[in-house]
Order: structure tokens, then sequence, then C-alpha cells
């Protein structure tokens, strides 16, 4: 084999090796490209759809209890009938008849779609007072009723069975969403509005009077 023989056989050597890797790196990027559109693959690039929830704690509602005192401890007491240990402040005896603030908070849980889904606490005796007019008078200022213009996401109809349904999706200003049923008229007049005009009980936590919570207890007009 002369010179001439061995440089031709070099160069086809060479071009085989480059035709192998050119079609080594196409048959790759077809299996990436399948492997891409499978979402289960460790190549997926796409976005899958995730949903996210947010998670609160708010205040819920408070209640004025009649309640007796029972066993002196120290400087505290214990209220039956359940048998709570609170702070004796008013110097009461055994067997004094007291009103007590118990309250009741919420986990709430709000997902991408602004639906709540709710948990409630038990109730806690947070303090107690001499005489029920006392008690009244921080309960009237911990449950706020106020009348006001929320936003008004959209009316819509249900029929099942030969029954038709109408409802009103409001959005309170914690910006949790709320379904109402409604009736014909109201669904009428609401149909084209933005707003609408309720009645929204606030809920102040007792020992942080900002933090609120607004619930739904009915239409302004």
């Amino acid at each position: 084999m002369n010179r001439n023989q061995r440089r031709e056989k070099r160069i086809h050597g060479k071009a085989r090796i480059r035709l192998s890797a050119v079609l080594g790196m196409l048959l790759l990027a077809v299996l990436l490209s399948a492997c891409s559109s499978n979402e289960d693959s460790v190549f997926h690039t796409g976005t899958s759809a995730e949903t996210t929830a947010s998670v609160s704690r708010v205040p819920w509602d408070y209640r004025v209890v009649e309640s007796t005192v029972g066993d002196l401890i120290g400087s505290d007491m214990t209220v039956l009938p359940d048998n709570e240990l609170l702070p004796n402040d008013g110097n009461y005896a055994t067997g004094d008849k007291i009103w007590t603030l118990q309250f009741m908070d919420a986990e709430l849980t709000t997902d991408a779609d602004q639906k709540n889904e709710v948990r409630l606490s038990a109730w806690t005796t947070i303090k107690s007072y001499g005489t029920q007019e006392a008690a009244a008078e921080d309960l009237k200022n911990l449950k706020v009723s106020i009348t006001t213009d929320v936003d008004l996401v959209g009316v819509y109809k249900t029929k099942y069975q030969e029954k038709t349904r109408n409802f009103a999706v409001l959005e309170l200003p914690s910006g949790n969403r709320i379904k109402q049923p409604i009736d014909d008229k109201r669904y009428t007049a609401l149909e084209k509005a933005k707003t609408a005009s309720v009645v929204l009980e606030e809920v102040h936590d007792f020992a942080d009077y900002d933090s609120a919570y607004a619930k739904f207890r009915g239409w302004a007009k």
C-alpha cells in the first residue's frame, strides 16, 4: 500500500467516525424530546399544575357564660363547671356567681380559588366579671357589627331535579370568598353589579385588637 492509499484510508476512517458521532447525537436528541413530554421523566421541563393553600389562625367568636367560683389556689381560682383556672382578679370567694368571657379561634385554610376550610378550636375562658353588664360591654367591643360594600365576584344559577337555586359569590375584606344563596329578586338586582351592600361582624382578637376577622351576617338592603 503506497502513501496515497494510506492517506485515503485515514480520511475515510475519520469520516465514518464523524458520521457515527452525528447519528449518536441525533438519537440522543430524539430520546430527550420524548422524555421531556413525559411528566414522570427526570428530563421533563414543563410546568405542572400545583395548588397552593395558605393557612392562618383568626379570631372566630366570643360568648359570655354564667359561672361559679370553685376552689381558690393562691392568687388563682377554678371556674365551674369546667374547672378552668383563672386569675382571681376580682377577689372572689368560693361559691360566688360570676360571668366569664370565652373565646374561640379558627384555623382558616384558603386554597388557590379562595375557597375556605374552617377548623374551629374549643372554647377557652379568658376573663371573669363580677356583673353580666361588664361582660356584655367587653363583648360589644370585641364583636362589632358594620354595614359596608364588598366586591361582588358574580351570581349564578344551579338546577337539580327541576329546582333552580341562585347564589352570589362575595369577596370579604380579608380576601376570602363566600357563597350565599339568594332569591330571584336579589339575583336580578345583583346580576350586573360590581359591589354589594352587606352586614359584617368584625371579630377582634382579645390580645391584639387590630387583628380581626370579618364574617358575613346578612344583606344590608
